[in-house]
């Protein structure tokens, strides 16, 4: 099938390779601008433009979907189908309508649940036992359209957003290149979504990971989880700010955000309900460390109270 390809993060990398590997002629690939990254602020080109680039694929950067030399050039292109995978921009009709077979989206929940941009994130963070795959054809809503093929996996205790994100993306590549021949074929019987079930993962902010203490210890620890790789779960002590990289919800009554050595080398938090046993953690300006070397470099931490501002 020609294909004209939409996605920018890593989630949607292995998609793209699977769909070349599958024979399928991908003639255009479509991701967003370059952006500043890192302390120096230097230009970052998205993962599928990299990856697009080692295949040698065509490549465009569009400022934005909508601008009307940028529809035209697509119109030009004459694909069967546009695949979409994390792309960032929601599409206008102009766009949905132009392939012959419209515009399949790879979203990384179960759909009707978790619409939006951040699904795994939130997924974990709202402590779900499973998640999945919803290939789908896109309509005018966000993430409304008709369902194709989905398929769900198991989040794991020790899932975070990172881990999830590498099984959902080798999952979407699956299933998209089994779904393209069927919905050529004409044999799919699309599902329409039931809005009632629906629930919504919105675009995470930096102010997402500021930790609060009164919540039970479990969401603290999903929260941990499902903020991991970014923006990370964090909070503050003594002015600077501490991020918890791994954590465990534990047995234990304490004061929210008071800290306590539990055992020997083994740091705790009191929370609104249960403890957060801290694994391993970054202080502001340092690397990642276990807690009991934390606890070996900063004496007097007990009955200190971690804040939610610096």
């Amino acid at each position: 099938m020609k294909l004209v390809y939409m996605g920018t993060p890593q989630f949607a990398v292995a998609p793209l390779r699977a769909l070349a590997a599958a024979g399928h002629e991908i003639i255009g690939v479509v991701t967003r601008n370059d952006k500043p990254s890192g302390r120096g602020r230097v230009l970052a080109s998205p993962p599928v433009k990299q990856t697009a680039s080692v295949m040698k694929l065509p490549l465009f950067q569009p400022r934005r979907v909508r601008e009307p030399e940028f529809i035209a050039m697509l119109k030009s292109l004459n694909a069967e189908a546009i695949v979409v995978a994390a792309y960032g921009q929601i599409l206008p009709k102009e766009i949905l309508t132009l392939p012959k077979f419209g515009c399949i989206n790879i979203h990384a929940s179960l759909l009707p649940l978790y619409r939006g941009a951040a699904p795994i994130n939130w997924a974990i963070m709202h402590g779900d036992a499973e998640t999945g795959i919803t290939v789908m054809q896109m309509d005018e809503g966000m993430d409304t359209g008709a369902m194709l093929l989905q398929e769900s996996i198991p989040i794991g205790s020790k899932d975070t957003a990172g881990s999830m994100l590498e099984k959902l993306s080798s999952l979407g590549a699956r299933l998209i290149t089994e779904a393209l021949p069927l919905i050529a074929a004409g044999s799919i019987v699309p599902r329409v979504q039931d809005n009632a079930k629906a629930t919504l993962a919105p675009l995470l902010r930096k102010e997402d990971g500021s930790i609060d203490w009164t919540l039970p210890a479990v969401e603290i620890h999903n929260r941990v989880r499902g903020l991991s790789p970014w923006p990370g779960a964090y909070t503050y002590l003594d002015g600077k700010m501490i991020k918890i990289i791994e954590s465990e919800a534990i047995t234990g009554k304490a004061a929210p955000g008071v800290l306590f050595e539990a055992e020997k080398g083994a740091l705790a938090i009191g929370a609104g309900s249960g403890l957060l046993r801290i694994v391993a953690l970054q202080p502001e300006g340092k690397k990642p460390m276990t807690a009991a070397d934390f606890l070996r470099g900063h004496h007097g931490l007990v009955g200190k109270k971690l804040s939610a501002r610096g």
